[in-house]
């Protein structure tokens, strides 16, 4: 992983914070297995759904659709959470995402796979690399104040 992110935490420091599988996906690019997630099949009305490593808020609640492809499906993210990459892993080209906050491995987004959504996006995100906050902290502000994040 780069270390050129705002949160920086040694291999240690992230493996005292994180499970052992939050580990081997947000800090080794590893994926969890499909429909095993506990957010492929959450819908809420509301809330976001913040990075596990560094709960930086990532995706809005109202982005997320059903795709069946196993993991959770989002047509765009928050502004400026998630970082797209190159990977030619497996001798395919794909992108992968990342935490903008703190470099976390989130998986890859697809492009024109024809799903009904305003994007024509995929980011297709392992369930472990997120943490699901129902108050949505990008949203609370009162005047006066900037944003909790």
């Amino acid at each position: 992983m780069a270390s050129n992110y705002p949160v920086q935490k040694s291999k240690e420091e992230w493996q005292a914070v994180l499970t052992p599988e939050q580990f081997r996906v947000l800090r080794t690019a590893g994926t969890e297995a499909p429909y095993t997630g506990s957010y492929d099949k959450h819908y809420p009305g509301a809330g976001s759904y913040n990075c596990a490593a560094c709960d930086a808020p990532l995706y809005k609640a109202d982005t997320k659709f059903k795709s069946g492809c196993g993991w959770p499906a989002f047509f765009d993210a928050v502004p400026g959470a998630v970082e797209r990459r190159v990977d030619r892993a497996f001798g395919v080209e794909r992108t992968e995402i990342v935490c903008a906050n703190c470099g976390g491995h989130l998986g890859h987004v697809f492009k024109g796979e024809g799903f009904p959504t305003p994007t024509d996006e995929r980011h297709c995100v392992n369930s472990v690399s997120l943490r699901f906050d129902a108050e949505d902290k990008k949203e609370e502000k009162k005047e006066g104040e900037s944003a909790k994040v």
